[in-house]
C-alpha cells in the first residue's frame, strides 16, 4: 500500500524524515520503504500484514506512529449537515442476505459532478489512484484515509427507487465499471435495484448506475460484507480492487457510519 508522508503528517506531528518514518514503520512490523517524490508528496510503500486491517489506511498508520513517538494523534474532523429529510423519502433499502450485516445509505441532492479540487486529486494520484470526478474521488479519499470502502450510485439510475442486498439469480450478468460483462453465480452477493444487479458487493459497482457529469442525486453506500464471500467472488471473477482487498481482511463494521459521515 502506498501512502503520502505529507498526508500522514496531517494526523500526527511526528518529527521524522520520510526515510526515518519508513524505518519506524518497519520496526512496528510493517515492511516499509521510501519511494521518492510524486508531485508535492513523498511516497512510502508499506506492506501491511493480513492481521492488521486497521492499518490499511493513513489514519491507522498515523495512530501507530503516534503510539511509537508519543506525539498527539488527530482524528479527521467530521462536519455533517443533514437537512433533506429521511433517506426513506428518496428510496428504500432491503437486506435479504445474512452475508451483509450492516448497510448504510445516504442521499446527497443537488450534486454538481466535475473535477476534484487540486489537493484531493494530487493526494490520490501520488499514491496511484486515478482521479475520476469529485464524487468518486471523495469515496476513494475516505477509503485511503479511514480504511473503509464506499460506493456512490447515481440514484436516478436505480430502477424502482430501491436497493436490495441479495444473492445473484441464475443467469444474471452485470457490466462492471471497468466495462467488462461478468457472469454472476447464485452464491455471489450483489447490490440490486428493483430489476437488476447494480454492483458486485464489496468489489465493484456497475456501469449502468455510475456517477457521471449528468448525475444530480447520489446514493452513498457504506456497508459491511462477509469477508469469505468477497474473497471467493473476487477470486472467481478474477477481480481484485482496493475495496475487495479490505473487505477480505475484515474491514471494521463500526467504521461504516464514521466513513459515510466523513464524505
Amino acid at each position: 500500500m502506498k501512502i503520502s508522508y505529507e498526508w500522514l503528517k496531517e494526523y500526527v506531528d511526528a518529527e521524522l524524515l520520510p526515510q526515518e518514518l519508513a524505518e519506524k514503520l518497519t520496526m512496528l512490523g510493517f515492511e516499509a520503504s521510501s519511494e521518492g517524490e510524486v508531485g508535492k508528496h513523498h511516497v512510502i510503500d508499506v506492506e501491511v500484514t493480513s492481521n492488521r486491517p486497521d492499518c490499511l489506511c493513513v489514519v491507522g498508520l498515523a495512530r501507530e506512529v503516534s503510539a511509537l513517538t508519543g506525539k498527539q494523534f488527530r482524528f479527521p474532523e467530521v462536519a455533517l449537515n443533514e437537512n433533506a429529510g429521511d433517506v426513506k423519502g428518496f428510496m428504500s433499502v432491503e437486506v435479504i442476505s445474512e452475508l451483509c450485516c450492516r448497510y448504510c445509505g445516504r442521499v446527497i441532492t443537488d450534486v454538481k459532478v466535475g473535477p476534484s479540487q487540486g489537493f484531493l486529486r494530487e493526494k490520490l494520484e501520488a499514491i496511484g489512484i486515478r482521479s475520476v470526478n469529485n464524487v468518486v474521488d471523495i469515496t476513494n479519499y475516505v477509503l485511503m484515509e479511514m480504511g473503509h470502502p464506499m460506493h456512490a450510485f447515481d440514484l436516478e439510475l436505480l430502477e424502482g427507487g430501491k436497493i436490495v442486498v441479495r444473492c445473484a439469480e441464475k443467469g444474471e450478468k452485470i457490466i462492471s465499471l471497468d466495462g467488462i460483462e461478468r457472469n454472476l453465480e447464485p452464491w455471489m452477493l450483489v447490490i440490486a435495484d428493483e430489476k437488476k444487479p447494480v454492483a458486485i458487493a464489496g468489489i465493484m459497482g456497475g456501469l449502468q448506475s455510475e456517477v457521471t457529469e449528468r448525475t444530480k442525486t447520489v446514493l452513498l453506500e457504506s456497508a459491511y460484507f462477509d469477508p469469505v464471500i468477497v474473497r471467493k467472488t473476487s477470486k472467481r471473477l478474477q477481480l481484485e480492487t482496493e475495496s475487495s482487498y479490505r473487505f477480505q481482511r475484515k474491514a471494521d463494521i463500526e467504521a461504516t457510519i464514521p466513513a459515510i459521515d466523513r464524505v
